[in-house]
């Protein structure tokens, strides 16, 4: 039986996610279903990841993926993603991952994206993110690509919680797929 994630993915080819995680068993999961899942449907994964994190999930995909499967994963260190310009800066993270998908879009590759977001204190203001997410959700819907921004529960104001569910229109729940109630209708946002 095809899981909501994926049916969601098969309909539509722009599918901006929130998933907000609590366990790290349970992330590992997830990030692995979408990634095998991805792979399996032949398209090429992004994976936005920390250094800690990704050997568990390298280990697990290795027991499920072929070598040459294990190809279609391009994994960036999070932090040198979110602080390529030394900063949490939207417009550079934007030019960041235009460059990486740059030769996915070329080639008509067909790929998905996974991003831990993490930072190490609250001192990035929130707008920030909300400037970030408007900007992403804009470019997932411009690219036609699944993306799934992962951000840790407990971490997560009420504030942020609130800006992240107005900015993506699906929220990864941990065996379902909802639509956001206080994302804007396409009517609102024209």
């Amino acid at each position: 039986m095809k899981s909501k994630m994926n049916q969601l993915f098969e309909d539509q080819k722009s599918v901006h996610v929130l998933y907000s995680y609590n366990g790290m068993e349970k992330y590992i999961e997830q990030v692995v279903s979408f990634i095998h899942n991805g792979i399996l449907a032949g398209e090429y994964v992004i994976l936005i990841e920390n250094d800690r994190v990704y050997p568990l999930i390298h280990k697990e995909l290795s027991t499920r993926l072929t070598k040459d499967q294990m190809e279609y994963i391009h994994r960036v260190n999070n932090l040198d993603f979110y602080y390529s310009s030394g900063s949490y800066h939207p417009p550079a993270i934007h030019d960041y991952f235009n460059k990486m998908v740059q030769p996915y879009l070329e080639n008509k590759l067909p790929f998905r994206s996974w991003a831990h977001v993490e930072w190490a204190t609250m001192k990035d203001p929130l707008h920030l993110i909300e400037d970030f997410e408007k900007i992403v959700d804009e470019a997932v819907n411009l690219l036609s690509f699944p993306l799934i921004c992962a951000y840790k529960g407990e971490r997560m104001p009420d504030y942020l919680r609130r800006i992240l569910m107005e900015t993506h229109p699906y929220i990864l729940l941990e065996d379902d797929v909802v639509v956001s109630e206080l994302y804007p209708s396409l009517m609102n946002r024209e």
